[in-house]
């Protein structure tokens, strides 16, 4: 790691013109691939094991394998570059470990697809064995789209330690955990509810499961007699079809109207041989509609819940590819849409039917993968026990040793991991790791490990499912590190510092992770136990390991109005496009400087405009520095500087401060908006204008003071860029790393890229020093008095850049040392011979009033000036006519929206305020 500042200094001398260096302007397309491929040819990225350094470790969420880049990967790919890049800045042994997930469903459904169409074939007419071999080369051929878009946008991971959720060493740490799970007990089989997907024939997780408003029909349907003096009960469905699986009629236990019918039994209007009992139960609403539910245990998950509490029946009525079966009437073999109809055609013969609602929109869960509803559904599979997980995932956060942030989003993690429900883990697919389980022919059943011999012989045939995707992505942090073996990179970089996620899976993949991080902890042997990257086991009290210490949940990246990007809206963003039409470093400054812990972001192509725009003042704000000699040298003593030069150094130290304060607590936008402001406004805006004049134009001429004060102004500006280029680094590393190469080329100690030099520190910025106040005092009201001159100028119709004569009257105020900078940013000449005031302002600094008298003759047409004016004045003057009129209309005021109104009166208000502006400005002109 290099010095921040050069072992020896350039000493007082005059800067070179040094622009030729950068293009004449800004095109992220020349140089981003080859910036990028260079870097990690000179092994940046890559992390050392052997290291003396602090570990900083941090893995990729990996992406499906099928997936391309979205806005919300872009989100996550930005912010952990930005903390990797500045950690590695900070000298730190920096980990990002990249990979992707095999995507169990979204990969098989993906290549069958194209099978389908390519040979008309499906799996099953290859084998499972074939067809796997089908979805490898698959892989091997489409696969790494993705990791060309992260190496595009600037993704500083390890590429040689890139995993994959399928790979051998993975595979092994699967095998691993399965096996000491089932061993525990804490894996079992059991008919339970589940996420059923009939199209793609399997069960499916929470996280895959869409929940749309659709348009239905409630139909209320009458069991029993059909006589209202006989026993009966009215219930009310939007699933018609389910009625064939109906077993019981619950009611509230204290319900009156149903008293007398609770343990009796109700006939099946379709099948005779069942009789539908009448239970009570708390859980009934008894305010909610009649206060009768049917209960299908076997096709609703809280009807599932009453069967187990009153051990009903459960019979299964809709078959794997949503057809009805297994019923015995005329509705078997019809999909669960006809059956839908065709069943309420026959309630209704029957005289059943008493109500229908229709449409009735309600809320039903859509297969993220297939589009289809799902269906509830009793299916026999395999399932963790996760009552001693979860605990362990909650106490890792009551005790401290990982933090959520923001802390906000603690409740919510708390709400789901005390109450979390056991997880089911197989998926009736080929692709993934298939369960390691083994049937006999006597009934046995044999869990194996991944060093155990799997039983052979007549009879035997291992497990046909395999686990959930989620399965092996919760192992990600360790398993990527070579568990459950004890290697160097584990050793090292385990736990990892920081996991970086959207707030929308801190349930599903973050509690994964936590419960099976702390779990293989507590295994025998295992060497993740008693690990805590040199942190005593004993003074954690004995408590599991965590994976990582701080979880950062950020928000959902939405569009301008705030509405989630979907195809359905189609308003979605491809973050490539971006990257192509305005460079890898808009896309990222845009989404970390929106970056607010748990909040969404919305964004626009406004957006990447802007910080398009930043890059590029960036790049000349540098390319002029250049030109003017701006150098890389030790800062001269405070005392012989320029109050600008002692207010830009102390500005930027404030910046940094701030800047790193926020980023340790991950508030990347409050970081990176603070820079934009201080780069773009402080810095090129009014430093750097400072800047041309204290550089002299002609050095020859030039007094022994003016040259040192050019000189120092060039070290100040060399200074301020290397620090600021330094700073946005992380977040623009492109822009950053072409400007300080340039700036830093052939300068003693410094290195050959941004990548590996050093994070600022309050020694680089302004030695150390105190602020200044004076100067900071100062440089406040110049800019308060430029900024006034330039409104007043405007308003006088004096064109931006005509110099107009002007006399200061610094008799009040201490500016007099900023006049020269004064008049160079108002445009103010000093008052000749045939001076004439035509205008004056006065103006409140810090101090003292401060009068400006200007001769604006020759740079105002009066009698244009005042017609344009007059004009100006009588739409004013309309408008407040129009609004007076509306507003004196009680009828008006009576029948118009409030909002209306509300308009009118703001659109008055800001009339008068133009009308009076206009009379003022009027007045002012010179009389003819």
């Amino acid at each position: 790691m290099t010095s921040n500042t050069p072992a020896t200094s350039q000493g007082v001398q005059r800067g070179e013109d040094r622009s030729q260096l950068l293009p004449n302007q800004w095109n992220p397309s020349d140089v981003e691939s080859e910036l990028y491929e260079g870097w990690v040819s000179a092994g940046y990225f890559k992390a050392d094991a052997a290291s003396d350094k602090p570990p900083f470790s941090i893995v990729l969420p990996p992406p499906n394998v099928t997936g391309r880049l979205h806005m919300g990967h872009a989100l996550d790919h930005t912010l952990i570059d930005a903390m990797s890049r500045r950690r590695r800045m900070q000298g730190y042994e920096v980990l990002w470990l990249p990979g992707s997930d095999h995507a169990g469903i979204a990969t098989q459904t993906r290549v069958e697809s194209d099978l389908k169409k390519r040979e008309s074939k499906d799996r099953f007419d290859y084998g499972r064995e074939e067809f796997i071999e089908r979805v490898w080369e698959w892989k091997d051929e489409y696969g790494g789209l993705i990791q060309q878009q992260m190496r595009a946008i600037g993704d500083s991971v390890d590429w040689s330690r890139e995993r994959f959720t399928l790979d051998e060493g993975l595979s092994r740490a699967v095998q691993t955990i399965f096996k000491a799970l089932f061993d525990q007990g804490m894996i079992y089989q059991d008919n339970r509810m589940v996420n059923w997907s009939p199209v793609l024939q399997t069960a499916i997780s929470d996280i895959e499961v869409n929940y749309e408003d659709v348009e239905g029909e409630l139909v209320s349907l009458r069991y029993g007699s059909l006589n209202d003096d006989e026993p009966h009960v009215i219930v009310a469905t939007t699933r018609v079809e389910t009625m064939l699986g109906d077993v019981a009629v619950a009611v509230h236990p204290e319900d009156e109207r149903y008293a007398d019918l609770v343990g009796t039994t109700l006939p099946h209007p379709f099948l005779p041989d069942r009789e539908m009992v009448i239970i009570a139960d708390d859980y009934v609403d008894p305010e909610f509609g009649t206060g009768a539910v049917k209960i299908t245990p076997a096709h609703d998950p809280n009807d599932f819940a009453m069967g187990q509490r009153h051990d009903l029946p459960m019979p299964v009525v809709l078959d794997e590819t949503g057809h009805v079966s297994g019923t015995g009437t005329q509705f078997d073999g019809m999909d669960r849409f006809e059956a839908r109809e065709k069943i309420r055609l026959a309630l209704e013969e029957q005289g059943r039917v008493v109500a229908r609602k229709h449409p009735y929109v309600h809320s039903v869960g859509h297969s993220e993968r297939s589009g289809e509803p799902i269906e509830p559904r009793l299916s026999l599979q395999w399932w963790v026990d996760v009552k001693k997980l979860a605990k362990m995932s909650g106490d890792a956060v009551r005790e401290g040793d990982t933090t959520i942030y923001p802390a906000s989003q603690e409740p919510r993690w708390f709400d789901w991991v005390d109450n979390m429900h056991d997880w089911t883990i197989s998926r009736q697919l080929w692709w993934g790791h298939r369960i390691p389980i083994w049937y006999g022919p006597e009934g046995e059943v044999v869990c194996c490990g991944p060093d155990d011999e799997p039983p052979t012989g007549e009879g035997w045939h291992q497990d046909e499912d395999v686990l959930d995707t989620w399965f092996s992505s919760a192992l990600w942090p360790f398993s990527t590190m070579g568990w459950p073996e004890n290697t160097p990179d584990l050793q090292k970089f385990y736990p990892t510092s920081v996991l970086v996620t959207g707030y929308d899976i801190l349930f599903f993949w973050v509690a994964r992770m936590m419960m099976f991080a702390t779990f293989a902890d507590t295994l025998e042997g295992s060497p993740l136990h008693g690990k805590a990257n040199g942190e005593n086991q004993a003074a954690r009290d004995g408590r599991p390991q965590v994976p990582f210490k701080d979880v950062f949940l950020h928000g959902l990246v939405r569009d301008e109005h705030g509405r989630k990007m979907s195809k359905s809206l189609g308003n979605g963003i491809d973050p490539m496009d971006w990257v192509r039409d305005y460079g890898a470093d808009a896309l990222r400054f845009t989404l970390a400087r929106g970056a607010n812990p748990g909040a969404d972001l919305p964004v626009g192509e406004h957006s990447a405009q802007s910080s398009r725009n930043f890059a590029t003042k960036l790049y000349n704000a540098t390319k002029f520095a250049l030109m003017n000699g701006a150098q890389i040298g030790e800062l001269p003593p405070r005392e012989e500087l320029t109050d600008a030069d002692r207010w830009i150094l102390d500005r930027l130290e404030a910046t940094r401060a701030l800047v790193d304060d926020a980023l340790e607590r991950y508030e990347f936008s409050l970081a990176n908006e603070n820079l934009y402001k201080f780069a773009w406004g402080e810095f090129c805006d009014w430093y750097l204008e400072i800047a041309k004049v204290q550089i002299p134009r002609d050095w020859d001429s030039a007094t022994k003071e003016e040259y040192a004060r050019g000189v120092n102004t060039q070290v100040v500006l060399g200074r301020v860029l290397d620090a600021v280029l330094r700073l946005l680094h992380p977040a623009m590393p492109f822009v950053t790393e072409t400007l300080w190469t340039a700036l830093t080329k052939d300068v003693e100690g410094y290195p050959e890229s941004l990548v590996i030099a050093e994070w600022p520190d309050q020694s680089m910025t302004n030695n150390g020093a105190e602020p200044d106040e004076l100067a900071a005092r100062r440089m406040a009201d110049l800019e308060k008095l430029v900024t006034e001159l330039r409104r007043f100028r405007a308003d006088q119709g004096v064109k931006p850049k005509q110099r107009v004569p002007g006399r200061l009257d610094f008799a009040a105020v201490d500016l007099e040392e900023e006049e020269a900078a004064i008049r160079s940013l108002a445009r103010l000449e000093e008052p000749g011979d045939d001076w004439e005031t035509t205008a004056s302002i006065e103006l409140r600094l810090s101090q003292a009033t401060i009068t400006v008298e200007l001769d604006t003759s020759d740079a105002v047409d009066i009698e244009a000036e005042r017609k344009r004016l007059e004009k100006d004045l009588a739409n004013a003057q309309k408008e407040l006519d129009n609004a007076a009129k509306k507003l004196s209309n009680e009828n008006f005021l009576n029948k118009a929206p409030e909002h209306v109104v509300a308009d009118i009166k703001e659109r008055q208000v800001v009339a008068q305020e133009e009308f009076d502006r206009i009379t003022r400005r009027l007045e002012g002109l010179p009389k003819k």
